[in-house]
Order: C-alpha cells, then sequence, then structure tokens
C-alpha cells in the first residue's frame, strides 16, 4: 500500500484517550497564571471563581463536542466539524490558526516552560544564560532592545525535535509517553495538593479569606520600573467583569487543548463512545486538579506574595513554603513532567489537523501521508519547524496572549455548529447527543461570546492581532482553492 492510501488504524483505548485529554491540558499554566488572575481580581474569592467558570466551560463545551466526534469519528477534528457545520473557508481558518498560532505557538511556549524549570537543576540552561545577542534599537521605555537566543530557547527546540522523532516511530510509543508522563503529572499534582493542606497555615486562609468578594485591580505603577511596585484599586460593575474576563485569559489557556483527542479519531478505538467520554473525564479530573491547587495555594501563601510571586511562579513559591528549601526543585521536576507528557500530547495531536487539510488539498500535499509507522511523519516536522521558529523569535507569549481569544471564538463556532447540524443534517446517525442540549451549549455560546466582547474591549492588545492572523488565512485559502483546480 502506497503511503498517500495508508488509513491510520485504531490502537488507543479509553484510559489512553482521557491521559491525551488531561495531559494535553496540563502544562505549566496552573503553576504560573494564578499570580495575573490575582492582579486582575485582587480577592481569594474571585481567583477561585474565574477557575469555577472556566471549569465550568470546559466541561460544557467538552460535553457538547462528544456529539460532534460521534457525527464525524475521524481524523481532524474540530477543522472537521467547522467544515461541516459551515463551509471549508470556516475549517479552512481554524486550520490556519491552528497551525500560525495555537498549537505551534503552545508547543513553542510549553517547550521553553520545560527548559525554564529545566535551569532549577542545571542553571547553564537558564533563559539568563545568552548563546547568541545583538543590539536591535530602543524599546517603548527607551531602553535598548536586544535579539537573543538562550539556552532555554535552544533547550526548548531540542525537546521539540525529540518529541517529533518520537512520534514519526508510531501512535504506540506516542501513547506510551504520553500515559508514563500523565499518570506522573496527576499523581504529583494530587501528592502537592495533599501536602499543602497538610502544610495548611490557618492564618494564611482567614487573612486571604477575610475580604474573599473585593475585587480589586493590581497595576504597576510604572511599566518601565516595576521596582515601583503595584496600585491597587477597588473595581465593581462593569470594571470587575472586565477584570474577569482579562483574568481568564490566563485559565482559559491553561484549561485549553482538551479538544486534541479528537484529532486523532482514526486512531481511537470505539471512538463514538470513548471520544466523548475521554472528553467528559479528562477535563473533570483536571478541572478539580485545577481548583484544589488554587485553594492549596490561598492556603499557604498570603495573597501578596501569590500576586506578587517572582516571574509568577505560584507553584515554586507555595513548594518553598510546603517542603523547605528543597521545595523548588522537586516543583520544577513536577513542572518538567507536566511539560514533556503536555508538549507530547499536543505535537502528537496537531499533525493529524494538517494532514486533514490536506487530503482536502488545503495544505502542503506532503502532510497527507503516512509513513511505513502509520503516522503522518511530514507533517510532524512542518509542525515542528514552525515551533521551533516561534521558539527563536522570542515571541511565543504575545501569540499565546491572543491564543485564549481566537479559541474561544472557535470553541463558540464550533458549539453552535451543533444546532446548524440538526437543523442541516438531522437525519445523520448520532450516537451521543450534546448533554443538557440546547440549554447547556447555548448558556457556553453566551459565556463564550461575552469572553471574546469583553476581551475586544478590556484588552484589545489580545485581539485584533490574533484576529488578523486568522484572517490572513482568507487569501490563503482562495490561493489553496485555485491551486487546487489546477490539480483537478
Amino acid at each position: 500500500m502506497s503511503q498517500a492510501n495508508k488509513v491510520f488504524s485504531p490502537t488507543l483505548g479509553l484510559v489512553d484517550a482521557t491521559m491525551i485529554v488531561s495531559g494535553s491540558m496540563i502544562g505549566s499554566g496552573i503553576f504560573i497564571v494564578s499570580a495575573d488572575i490575582v492582579r486582575n481580581v485582587g480577592s481569594a474569592g474571585w481567583l477561585i471563581a474565574v477557575w469555577l467558570l472556566t471549569g465550568f466551560m470546559t466541561l460544557v463545551a467538552a460535553l457538547s463536542y462528544g456529539e460532534l466526534s460521534a457525527m464525524f469519528p475521524k481524523a481532524g477534528g474540530q477543522y472537521v466539524y467547522l467544515k461541516e457545520s459551515y463551509n471549508p473557508l470556516i475549517g479552512f481558518l481554524y486550520g490556519w490558526s491552528f497551525f500560525s498560532v495555537i498549537q505551534t505557538g503552545t508547543i513553542a511556549a510549553v517547550g521553553v516552560a520545560f527548559s525554564k524549570f529545566a535551569a532549577y537543576l542545571w542553571p547553564i540552561l537558564s533563559e539568563d544564560n545568552k548563546l547568541i545577542q545583538f543590539q536591535t534599537g530602543v524599546n517603548s521605555c527607551g531602553q535598548p532592545a536586544f535579539f537573543s537566543v538562550s539556552a532555554a530557547q535552544v533547550v526548548a527546540i531540542v525537546l521539540i525535535i525529540l518529541l517529533t522523532y518520537s512520534n514519526t516511530k508510531g501512535v504506540k510509543g506516542g501513547k506510551w509517553i504520553q500515559n508514563v508522563f500523565t499518570s506522573t503529572k496527576l499523581l504529583s499534582l494530587f501528592g502537592l495538593i495533599v501536602a499543602g493542606f497538610v502544610a495548611f497555615n490557618p492564618q494564611v486562609w482567614e487573612q486571604n479569606w477575610a475580604y474573599a468578594w473585593s475585587a480589586a485591580k493590581m497595576s504597576l505603577v510604572n511599566n518601565c520600573n516595576p521596582q515601583l511596585g503595584f496600585n491597587i484599586a477597588p473595581i465593581a460593575g462593569a470594571s470587575l467583569i472586565g477584570g474577569i474576563a482579562a483574568a481568564m485569559v490566563g485559565s482559559v489557556f491553561s484549561s485549553d487543548a482538551w479538544n486534541n483527542v479528537t484529532f486523532i479519531a482514526g486512531e481511537i478505538k470505539n471512538p463514538q463512545k470513548n471520544i466523548g467520554l475521554s472528553l467528559f473525564l479528562g477535563t473533570l479530573i483536571v478541572t478539580l486538579i485545577y481548583v484544589l491547587a488554587n485553594l492549596v495555594y490561598l492556603s499557604v501563601l498570603p495573597l501578596n506574595d501569590l500576586a506578587h510571586a517572582e516571574k509568577d511562579r505560584v507553584a515554586v513559591a507555595a513548594a518553598t513554603v510546603i517542603f523547605g528549601s528543597i521545595g523548588t526543585k522537586i516543583m520544577a521536576i513536577m513542572i518538567m513532567v507536566a511539560t514533556f507528557g503536555c508538549n507530547n500530547g499536543l505535537i502528537l495531536a496537531g499533525a493529524r489537523v494538517y494532514y486533514t487539510m490536506a487530503q482536502d488539498k488545503l495544505f502542503f500535499k506532503k502532510a497527507a501521508t503516512l509513513n511505513r509507522n502509520n503516522v503522518p511523519e511530514w507533517a510532524l516536522w512542518v509542525q515542528c519547524l514552525v515551533a521551533a521558529i516561534l521558539c527563536l523569535s522570542g515571541k511565543y507569549g504575545d501569540l499565546l496572549d491572543m491564543v485564549s481569544f481566537i479559541v474561544v471564538i472557535f470553541y463558540v463556532l464550533t458549539i453552535l455548529g451543533i444546532f446548524i447540524l440538526r437543523k442541516k443534517q438531522p437525519h445523520l446517525p448520532r450516537p451521543y447527543k450534546a448533554f443538557g442540549y440546547p440549554y447547556l451549549p447555548a448558556m457556553y455560546l453566551l459565556m463564550g461570546t461575552a469572553f471574546c466582547i469583553l476581551l475586544m474591549v478590556y484588552k484589545p492588545e489580545f485581539t485584533w492581532p490574533g484576529l488578523i492572523i486568522t484572517l490572513l488565512g482568507i487569501p490563503l485559502y482562495y490561493i489553496a482553492v485555485a491551486n487546487k483546480a489546477k490539480t483537478e
């Protein structure tokens, strides 16, 4: 059988699929983003509310996706759902955004997070160790601006190459890595949570919850001189709603990638049943862990320390309190395990989207082939290349700020697709139907739309650049269609 005619082999069971869901979700976010959330909402109650709200949205979306995954149990996932619900252009715009920002940017950021925390064990790998550096001008504060390549970026690229190579050898190897590392990080996080509650500090807890719902915005007195500290301004009404939306940028990013399992539907046994169930189990497990982890932070760290943790490394600050001086190394190992497993899941799943787009002749032709191990090797390597470039650019952080906005837009469109397909293709078999339809999916549509609108108002720097990158896909689509017409 030629490479172009090969098909995926279903080798992944329910446990494997659940591990991919939870493993892809848990990266570096839960260890870091709570600091920024506190700076946006300023209280313990609103910190937990942001995580609960994000968890609720994620669970509702996962339960809704179950219907789509049962209807279209093939590789490509969300790209296929959007194409079937709307038209090939909308599907392509998602695939383009996925390739240019969402998946590759996340792979880059998670890779750099791995190397940053590896530097706690081996300081030579630090982001402060500049291997190449030259001045490119001045920044907005009038200070010299540099292009640099750090040891952390190089390690991130080596990690991405290593995991890409591993995944070219077949899905069984990727499955083994995913199961081992996801199990390890789940057990480690549960261990941290248990140890945190053992180290529970009643005084810190009471202090943090004394004004649980007194929301406030913490902003730097001078962006060019962080040493001057923060202003704290109470917020309420519209400002509070805007603050919640801004805070959710971090929690939504930390909870994203749960849908990666839908991209590999062609390699899952009994996908009509197992994909929907794995989405529910994986997102539920991670949501519970995230809420419990934040309760641990609040039980050992004063709110001010949580908001101003060094480089936002909240989990490191908490681990130092819980375990003493060795806490930093324990947390570094935990985060290395978490990011390693997370990136494996992202790399494994992402290439399947490009494979499906190429099958539709809307992506590079070579991405439509499977190697002798029945995996899209060429698609894996082109994904690796883009992720590596984003690592070197130093702009992956800016790209990730856009991810939450773009991701939620496409989630809203996809869940709206459930309503469209019920009208458009009512007789199509639906082995599983969206839980709580139409009420829960409609609730997600309202919440997701409100989130995106609020970000456009209160955080435009997160929205317009992402929209522009997405819309650049329109001319690319018509170029691809024209090329397709020439070859047919």
